[in-house]
């Protein structure tokens, strides 16, 4: 079986709201291996992106844990949490949430000048990538500059950055046409084969989610009976 990278366990995440509680997650429980392509699918409301922040360590459970190579992350300081962040996730969103003051360049070169990199070397590996995502020509213009899709694809370039073990994408096509969105999600597929880097995709798109290896589905902050999975 393959190594597994991410995992939580009896993952709860509950919001207090007034008098009620609002209960987002529900005793969720999977394992993400190393490079592998998983889609957690759900609609609106579902829990998706609060799974998603849970995992990165940006929100804290109310219960459960979530395991890095085994080591509950909870323990960590903040300081230790937003390193690993910076070095072993990448995170890619529905709207980029690019730097608008940067250009493609410098805004796929931040998480490297954050984790310690050279100017000089941050530059030169950040051109790499933006040519790798097809956007070579486009370093030096700012992401009000940019399609849709190239903005997009500068924010996976950003993701990859650091050599992440886990990509986290929320609704990385739902601000696309669907020709542009297309051809985004091929870009992810194919950036998973070339560097083994899992990516975890967090989509209402059925039709995009059948396209990957394992679905996970989320219904009211629980996974559905058909996505339970087996212990390693």
């Amino acid at each position: 079986m393959t190594e597994a990278i991410l995992e939580c366990q009896q993952l709860s995440r509950v919001y207090q709201d007034g008098a009620h509680q609002l209960r987002v997650l529900d005793g969720i429980s999977f394992t993400i291996r190393k490079g592998e392509m998983l889609a957690v699918v759900g609609s609106s409301g579902s829990g998706k992106s609060t799974l998603l922040h849970c995992l990165g360590g940006l929100d804290q459970p109310t219960s459960g844990q979530v395991l890095f190579e085994g080591k509950p992350i909870q323990r960590w300081s903040a300081n230790h949490l937003a390193d690993w962040r910076n070095r072993e996730l990448g995170f890619i969103y529905q709207f980029h949430h690019l730097l608008p003051e940067f250009t493609a360049l410098e805004n796929v070169a931040m998480p490297l000048l954050i984790a310690g990199m050279s100017a000089k070397d941050a530059r030169i590996k950040a051109q790499g990538l933006l040519e790798r995502v097809g956007l070579q020509d486009r370093g030096t213009h700012r992401p009000s500059e940019l399609s849709g899709g190239e903005r997009q694809r500068v924010a996976i370039a950003r993701a990859l950055a650091n050599s992440p073990s886990v990509v986290m994408a929320d609704e990385p096509t739902g601000n696309l046409d669907d020709v542009t969105a297309k051809q985004v999600f091929s870009l992810m597929q194919e950036l998973n084969r070339e560097f083994a880097t899992a990516f975890v995709i967090v989509t209402h798109d059925r039709t995009l989610a059948a396209q990957l290896p394992r679905t996970l589905e989320l219904h009211h902050g629980q996974l559905l009976p058909a996505t339970a999975e087996a212990p390693l």
